[in-house]
């Protein structure tokens, strides 16, 4: 006997909510053949098959590779969990801790400043944050390290090129930063706003002169909190205002809100024979305060979260040279100074053959570095193991999230290059 549905004011709600939901999440990006950009679907699935074989063998607890050329969706998958533990798989919206991609969307951050007249990338950090006027470095010595001025002040581009000498704290003065309590990239716990943490920042040895090395460190960190100081609002609000919401990029966010919770992919660890749920609580490893921690400090260089089709859709911005959907970011040229290599005879001290941006690392060298891809490539990366990259000579946009650290005994990046390209026509 088949029973009889009478649809309830509250059920056709749900419906029409999801209806909704689905439609404008298919059509925030274009998703056509392969073959209409010129890939192969057969040669695509090999990627598929690869991803999905590091999932089995317990490599990766899942992941999600988004692939534009063009401006279209030539590859989008999502495969493995979500939450291993709970058996939720991971879809292709679920919403990953992107750590240092944030430096990209900041770096833009800076670059629209500019463009509005608020400032200049040859600016002095001091102008807007006194506590950076008279730095200095930590010189090593034979039994620790003396304390010496910088011999010129920091600038906006020496932040946003990494030449600063700023590192995470970890350096010849560890001992003074960790006294300062200022050690990591992990800011989403802290009960204070970035401004007052940087501020103290500026009052401690650094690991280098300003304009001699390439140093990972802080430097965005302190480049969101000159945006706050600069456009007089919080960084969450003027990353909203100027970047997300221009483009459409709705699942972005600082700290995630609570309704969008059940979306998080959980955070995994490699250990000997597979992965194993990061520890809770734990800063930087552990699964992190973006849900229910104070909301107070936004990290330029590590805080957001996001999509696979959000930071794809930042990225075509970028491929496009600043516009999106007749939505103007920033002008072309300021696109072409970020994407070139900013480092002089200064050596990118990780990967032969790449050369640093305003925010971004750039293939110099094709051949040295030894791997597929692009003069004029740029991309980067996150701790949590998700890496992207734009590829203009192909038109070419590869995001790929997965969340796991620390990730050994695993090559899937390297896997993921290859697969992309050997599948182009």
């Amino acid at each position: 006997m088949q029973t009889k549905y009478t649809a309830t004011p509250r059920s056709i709600l749900i419906l029409v909510f999801y209806l909704f939901t689905s439609i404008t999440f298919a059509q925030s990006l274009e998703k056509v053949a392969p073959e209409a950009v010129g890939f192969s679907s057969e040669r695509l699935a090999i990627l598929t098959k690869t991803l999905q074989n590091y999932v089995a063998q317990e490599k990766l607890p899942g992941a999600v590779a988004l692939v534009l050329r063009n401006g279209k969706v030539a590859y989008w998958e999502a495969v493995g969990q979500r939450d291993v533990e709970q058996g939720a798989p991971l879809q292709k919206n679920s919403i990953f801790r992107i750590a240092s991609q944030t430096k990209a969307l900041v770096s833009v951050g800076i670059m629209i400043l500019q463009e509005e007249g608020k400032l200049l990338i040859s600016d002095a950090v001091g102008k807007y944050i006194p506590e950076f006027n008279e730095t200095t470095v930590a010189e090593p010595t034979e039994d620790g390290y003396r304390v010496v001025p910088a011999k010129r002040k920091i600038t906006l581009r020496d932040l946003l090129t990494h030449t600063a000498g700023i590192d995470y704290g970890n350096g010849t003065a560890k001992e003074a930063w960790k006294a300062a309590g200022i050690q990591g990239w992990y800011f989403a716990d802290r009960n204070e706003p970035v401004l007052a943490t940087i501020k103290r920042i500026g009052s401690l040895p650094q690991q280098a002169q300003p304009g001699t090395a390439f140093v990972y460190g802080y430097n965005t960190d302190i480049l969101g909190a000159v945006i706050e100081v600069v456009s007089g609002q919080t960084l969450s609000e003027f990353i909203t205002a100027r970047i997300l919401k221009p483009l459409g990029m709705n699942d972005t966010h600082f700290y995630l809100p609570k309704a969008k919770a059940n979306r998080l992919a959980v955070v995994y660890s490699s250990k000997d024979g597979g992965i194993e749920r990061a520890a809770d609580p734990g800063k930087m490893v552990g699964q992190g305060a973006y849900v229910n921690g104070p909301r107070k400090s936004f990290s330029g260089g590590a805080g957001l979260l996001s999509t696979a089709e959000d930071y794809a859709t930042f990225l075509q911005m970028m491929l496009n040279k600043g516009t999106y959907k007749n939505q103007r970011i920033l002008s072309r040229k300021s696109v072409d100074l970020m994407t070139q290599n900013h480092l002089g005879d200064i050596v990118f001290p990780w990967t032969p053959g790449m050369g640093f941006g305003l925010g971004f690392s750039t293939v110099e060298d094709v051949g040295l570095r030894g791997e597929l891809g692009s003069h004029g490539e740029f991309g980067w990366g996150g701790a949590y193991h998700s890496t992207y990259w734009v590829d203009p000579a192909e038109q070419l946009v590869v995001v790929y999230f997965t969340q796991l650290i620390p990730a050994e005994n695993v090559d899937d990046h390297q896997k993921l290059r290859t697969l992309i390209y050997q599948a182009l026509n």
